[in-house]
């Protein structure tokens, strides 16, 4: 409560500035202009006008809150973590065989379809097949004839054989000899009824080993001959198939010594890493270096039963060489760049954020290998990174359950 004397001290301070500012403008203005005495009288008057109708209130804002900063976190697990090489590959049939005729003549049929599987042994093309049938058939006939003439040459033998020392030793040589010449023509009547069956079986073209047919290279009715180097199809076999990739020469001993212990897992995916697309096993480490590129070429094996790879694709691929057993992990997302080198923001005492330097391993599927920096059991921040200074402090949500974590008063 204000007093009474307060009130009237102060009406009358407010007079006599008031006074002194009136005097002061009536002196300036007294030769005619505004004077800088005049000017200083008038703000005077303004100056306890507003102090008189200013309201006066008490400072009683309360202090702002403690900002927070929400964070997303994730724990330092241990876990099983398995080290990748990765590289490029391309998928390439297992057996790959451009299918040509071995005979001479025309086409009659072609028996596949663009694009068809076809089992080892299936027919493919058949070529006009009666000159060589007519040339077996010529062949057998000339066998019988010799096999008639062998017999009529052994009766011959046996009749003067059995005159005894009434035929001369020359007439029984004679005959001996033509027996046996007979006899070594027969044999040859059999290659040469071996050869016409063989030239028969090559008029019907089939496949030498199971895969898919591709494009076409010949019509029904073309004339084919041996000597033409262009084939009627090209058969890849795909089930099992190949992927030929390369590593860095760095990695062959790692690679060496790996194989040497057990067998190695390949992994095929799509180009972006994104899609598994078939597991195999390292099948080859070739017998040389790239000297070019400084590469080893490798070849791994896939039973690709579901036809996933297809000669020619390009795919990305994973060679499992090791598993590092109980190893500190933590999510990829929580590694962070600065000039200095890799760090993370984990949750100190008291929800506050605090910086790390880390080391780190390989990453691989989304989670990085953590050689120091960091203990098992701590939290570090995935997602809200950039809003989070040392100090800060933290919301946190945990990202594998959705439960967000106790504020920190």
């Amino acid at each position: 409560m204000v007093s009474l004397h307060t009130i009237c001290t102060l009406i009358n301070y407010k007079r006599h500035i008031g006074y002194v500012g009136r005097k002061a403008i009536g002196l300036g203005m007294a030769k005619g202009r505004i004077s800088f005495l005049g000017y200083l009288g008038l703000a005077a008057v303004v100056a306890v006008g507003g102090y008189a109708v200013w309201p006066k209130h008490k400072d009683d804002k309360p202090k702002a809150a403690a900002q927070t900063v929400p964070v997303t976190v994730a724990q330092v697990s241990k876990a099983d973590f398995p080290v990748y090489l990765t590289g490029l590959g391309t998928v390439q049939g297992f057996n790959t065989v451009t299918v040509r005729t071995r005979v001479d003549g025309q086409i009659d049929t072609i028996n596949f379809k663009e694009g068809q599987f076809v089992n080892k042994g299936d027919l493919i093309a058949q070529i006009d097949p009666r000159p060589f049938q007519a040339a077996l058939d010529q062949a057998i006939a000339k066998k019988n004839q010799d096999e008639a003439g062998l017999g009529n040459a052994k009766l011959d033998l046996q009749r003067s054989t059995k005159l005894g020392e009434f035929a001369t030793k020359q007439t029984v040589d004679t005959q001996t000899t033509n027996v046996q010449q007979i006899t070594a023509q027969l044999a040859a009547d059999d290659a040469a009824i071996f050869n016409a069956r063989t030239q028969l079986d090559y008029a019907s073209i089939r496949a030498p080993i199971s895969g898919v047919t591709g494009i076409r290279q010949v019509d029904v009715g073309n004339i084919v001959n041996a000597a033409t180097q262009t084939g009627i199809v090209t058969i890849a076999q795909i089930e099992p198939i190949s992927v030929i990739f390369t590593a860095p020469e760095t990695q062959l001993p790692e690679i060496k010594q790996a194989l040497s212990q057990h067998e190695l897992k390949v992994t095929a995916l799509t180009t972006d890493g994104r899609k598994v697309l078939s597991d195999g096993t390292l099948s080859l480490i070739n017998n040389q270096v790239d000297t070019t590129s400084g590469t080893i070429r490798l070849k791994a094996e896939f039973a690709n039963k579901d036809h996933a790879l297809w000669p020619g694709l390009s795919v990305s691929t994973r060679l499992l060489v090791n598993t590092v057993k109980d190893a500190v992990v933590i999510p990829d997302d929580a590694i962070q760049h600065s000039p200095k080198g890799l760090f993370v923001y984990a949750v100190g005492d008291g929800n506050k954020a605090e910086l790390r330097e880390v080391k780190v391993g390989q990453s691989t599927e989304g989670r990085t290998l953590v050689e120091s920096g960091l203990k098992l059991g701590e939290h570090v921040i995935t997602s809200g990174q950039y809003r989070v200074q040392p100090g800060s402090l933290l919301t946190t949500t945990v990202a594998s359950s959705g439960q967000t974590s106790v504020k920190a008063d």
